[in-house]
């Protein structure tokens, strides 16, 4: 790409993500850019530079299979007066160990999670209300049980862009991964 549409390039990928509102996918950029993916990479990467650079109060990152803008993790505590809706109570150990389940077994049967557990998964319910898990198929064993897996959303919340970005399943602390 010629140097004098440099700008023009990263102003629209700027816009891109500040209208979207949600991650968006490296083939949509290219696409909107009118360019290979090879050079949106490119461009995308340099846009990321320039924002860390100036420090204008918002930094690139790239999660669930795309990318978006996202306010440093240290600014958050100053904006906790402005953001809305106020943020969900923490989840529960419990919630957080069948989420563990999920995310490492997927799909994954409730009987399984609670054999795995040792104790029952109710909080699947909460999971699913918040949106992390869902109802990926069923299962061929007796009766068909409902198959659970993560969303997208859970990729979100945890910063991950992808399942192959969780932590080694033999690491025990997970709080890393919580995000403001």
């Amino acid at each position: 790409m010629p140097d004098e549409q440099l700008p023009a390039a990263q102003a629209l990928i700027g816009a891109t993500l500040l209208a979207a509102g949600r991650p968006v996918r490296l083939s949509e950029l290219a696409s909107i850019l009118k360019v290979g993916e090879k050079t949106a990479l490119g461009l995308i990467a340099g846009f990321g530079q320039q924002l860390e650079t100036a420090q204008l109060g918002f930094v690139l990152e790239a999660v669930a299979g795309g990318y978006r803008l996202v306010v440093p993790p240290l600014t958050v505590p100053y904006l906790a007066p402005v953001l809305s809706p106020p943020p969900l109570p923490a989840l529960s150990a419990a919630a957080l160990e069948v989420l563990a389940v999920i995310a490492y077994r997927q799909p994954v049967t409730r009987a399984e999670i609670e054999a795995m557990r040792g104790a029952s998964a109710s909080t699947v319910i909460t999971l699913q209300e918040r949106e992390l898990v869902k109802v990926i198929g069923r299962s061929d064993a007796v009766g068909q049980p409902l198959l659970y897996g993560t969303t997208d959303k859970f990729l979100l919340e945890f910063g991950l862009r992808s399942l192959a970005d969780l932590p080694p399943l033999e690491s025990a602390d997970f709080a890393h991964l919580l995000r403001g």
